[in-house]
């Protein structure tokens, strides 16, 4: 439960700040535009004490809808986008499909988990690392497959910004996944070259794969 609280509270700090910096910009951008707070009010349809509680970031529950509608009468426009800020809260499925993979592997490889790419400040992390006697793998685990072509420019940008020679996507075998893999097998075979045998093979020896591929497991 600790790891989850710590990345609700990582929430609740940057919805503050959010808020913060909405009220600041709303109430600047009203006073520019000569409005008061209950012409504003009135030009949207709330009422004035509403957008005074905005502006002064108290915790209101505004909608997105009525902050983007305030900030068009003042001549703003809202703008809001999602990004990747640290290793999210893994489930008990996750864990598990890493599990069996590291199982699969020899004591030989060192491995670690949650490792950052090497440009600093940056949140993005492989979800595992294999490092052998001159080997670096970067290790992807998905359980469910989504948007394969989101999944793989995710994995191209770790690649560019870390030092890895090797990347392994690993699976969890499922119909589901069977079938997304065979939907997406022109996209992905540029990518993942090694047969899968081989590389199991090698990864259970000790050895250096020798290049890229998809593991189920």
């Amino acid at each position: 439960m600790p790891p989850r609280e710590r990345l609700v509270d990582r929430g609740t700090r940057r919805a503050r700040l959010i808020r913060h910096e909405m009220g600041r910009e709303l109430r600047e951008a009203r006073v520019a535009a000569g409005l008061t707070q209950k012409q504003l009010a009135q030009a949207v349809g709330v009422s004035r004490s509403e957008v005074g509680r905005v502006e002064a970031a108290l915790r209101t529950p505004v909608s997105v809808d009525g902050l983007s509608q305030l900030l068009a009468v003042v001549g703003m426009e809202l703008s809001v986008r999602a990004y990747p800020a640290g290793p999210p809260l893994r489930d008990a499925a996750h864990v598990a499909l890493l599990g069996r993979f590291r199982a699969r592997c020899s004591p030989d490889w060192r491995w670690t988990s949650e490792v950052p790419v090497d440009l600093p400040g940056d949140p993005r992390a492989w979800d595992g690392h294999l490092v052998g006697a001159d080997t670096r793998i970067g290790v992807e685990a998905e359980t469910r497959l989504r948007d394969i072509q989101a999944l793989q420019r995710r994995i191209e940008g770790k690649r560019r910004d870390s030092r890895v020679d090797r990347v392994l996507l690993v699976v969890a075998d499922t119909r589901t996944n069977r079938a997304a893999l065979r939907a997406a097998a022109d996209l992905l075979a540029a990518s993942y070259r090694m047969p899968v045998t081989d590389v199991l093979a090698a990864l259970e020896a000790g050895r250096d794969p020798g290049g890229d591929a998809i593991i189920m497991t």
